[in-house]
C-alpha cells in the first residue's frame, strides 16, 4: 500500500511539474515575427505572387496554423508552424524567381520566332504576287500581316514591361495569324501550278 501511495504521489508530482513548466513556456514571439515578415515578403514579391501561388498558399496556411496554436498557448506547435511558414515563404520567393526567369526566356524565344515568321511571311507574300494566275486575296492577306505586326508590337511592349504572359499570348496570336497566311499562300501557289 505504501508503494501505491508513493507511486501516486510521484505521478502527481510529475504532472504538477509538467503543468508548471508548461505554464512557464515562453511564447515564440521572435519566430512568429519572422514568419509574419517572411510571408509578407513573399506576398509582396511579384514573381512569387505570379509563379509560386501554391507555395505562397502553403506559407499562408502554415502562418495561420501558427497563429491558432499561439492563441491556444501551444507554443511548441506554434513555433514549428512558424518555422514552416518561413521555410515555405522563402521557397515561394525562390521558385517565383526561377519560374520568372524561365518565362522571360520563353517569351523572348517566342518573340524572336514570331519576328522571323513575320519576315518569312512578308517575303512569301511578295513572291506570291509574282506568280502568274495566283488566286489570292492580297489585300486581306496584307491586313492579316498588319494585324500580326500589331500583335508583335504589343508583345514586345508587354515583354519590356515584364508582362510575360501577355507577351506570350500576343506572340502566339501573331504566330497563328502568320501560319494561316502562309498556308493560304501555299494553297494559292499550288492551285496556280495546277492551272498551267
Amino acid at each position: 500500500m505504501k508503494k501505491s501511495i508513493a507511486a501516486v504521489r510521484l505521478v502527481l508530482l510529475l504532472l504538477g511539474a509538467g503543468i508548471i513548466l508548461g505554464a512557464c513556456a515562453k511564447p515564440p514571439t521572435a519566430e512568429m515575427e519572422a514568419a509574419e515578415a517572411a510571408v509578407t515578403r513573399a506576398e509582396n514579391d511579384p514573381d512569387a505572387a505570379a509563379y509560386a501561388e501554391n507555395s505562397l498558399s502553403r506559407a499562408r496556411n502554415a502562418l495561420s496554423r501558427a497563429r491558432t496554436e499561439m492563441s491556444a498557448k501551444r507554443y511548441d506547435a506554434a513555433k514549428s508552424y512558424a518555422a514552416e511558414a518561413v521555410s515555405v515563404a522563402e521557397k515561394a520567393v525562390s521558385d517565383g524567381r526561377t519560374a520568372a526567369a524561365r518565362s522571360r526566356e520563353e517569351a523572348n524565344s517566342l518573340l524572336v520566332q514570331v519576328k522571323r515568321l513575320l519576315d518569312e511571311t512578308v517575303a512569301a507574300l511578295e513572291n506570291a504576287k509574282k506568280v502568274p494566275r495566283v488566286q489570292l486575296d492580297f489585300p486581306a492577306l496584307t491586313n492579316g500581316i498588319d494585324s500580326a505586326r500589331g500583335d508583335i508590337s504589343q508583345a514586345e511592349a508587354a515583354y519590356n514591361s515584364n508582362r510575360l504572359r501577355e507577351s506570350m499570348e500576343k506572340s502566339r496570336s501573331a504566330r497563328s495569324v502568320l501560319g494561316d497566311i502562309q498556308n493560304r499562300i501555299s494553297e494559292g501557289a499550288r492551285e496556280s501550278g495546277r492551272k498551267k
